[in-house]
């Protein structure tokens, strides 16, 4: 019964990892253009994301909003601006910071409205698990990401894309209370991810 149990612990860490691949979906899995480059400008995009068992982000924050509105007038009104701001303050500095921080070695840095860049990265975002952490009972964060280059005078010009699928964010020590700290690991992680196997392909 342990050796069965062991097995398949073995079995759920490995299909755990593997969701978490990235994996080339079109053009130079190489990513060669980037070769010289110093630079690289990120973009966020979420105009196609599912939220938990919503198929679309406008109907999860509805249907939350207004369930917080109806227990307290206006909590869910701060609650939506909280979850749309906790872009911008907090998971895209977390994507960038791990991310500049694996490619630091390959002299190149990116970050929103880098003026000069020749290359784009869009940070598609195509689902979102928000998780819980109710003390007794959690579930982890996690996030679905379509990374796609393209030359930033030139949109049309794809030179690659990517995707990497059940990106966990989840914070030590089990202090991931806030819907935003856990969704932030999860980008922190993709970040991270993303530079590692962009340096691997630039060697």
């Amino acid at each position: 019964m342990k050796k069965l149990s062991v097995l398949m612990l073995f079995v759920g860490v490995a299909a755990f990892s593997f969701g978490q691949k990235i994996v080339n979906t079109s053009g130079d899995a190489k990513v060669a253009f980037l070769k010289g480059q110093k630079a690289i400008n990120i973009e966020y995009d979420y105009s196609e994301m599912g939220v938990g068992k919503y198929k679309t982000e406008e109907s999860y924050l509805e249907e939350k909003a207004a369930e917080r509105n109806k227990k307290e007038a206006g909590s869910g009104d701060k609650w939506r601006d909280s979850w749309v701001g906790s872009r911008d303050r907090v998971y895209h500095p977390k994507f960038e910071e791990l991310f500049n921080k694996g490619m630091a070695a390959k002299g190149i840095s990116g970050a929103r409205g880098m003026e000069g860049a020749e290359y784009t990265l869009i940070v598609k975002t195509t689902f979102t698990e928000p998780g819980f952490n109710i003390g007794v009972t959690k579930k982890a964060a996690s996030i679905n990401v379509e990374y796609i280059f393209v030359e930033t005078a030139n949109r049309d010009n794809v030179l690659a894309k990517f995707v990497q699928n059940g990106v966990p964010g989840a914070q030590a020590m089990g202090m991931d209370f806030d819907t935003s700290t856990r969704i932030s690991e999860s980008y922190a992680k993709a970040g991270k991810m993303l530079a590692g196997y962009l340096a691997k392909q630039l060697k």
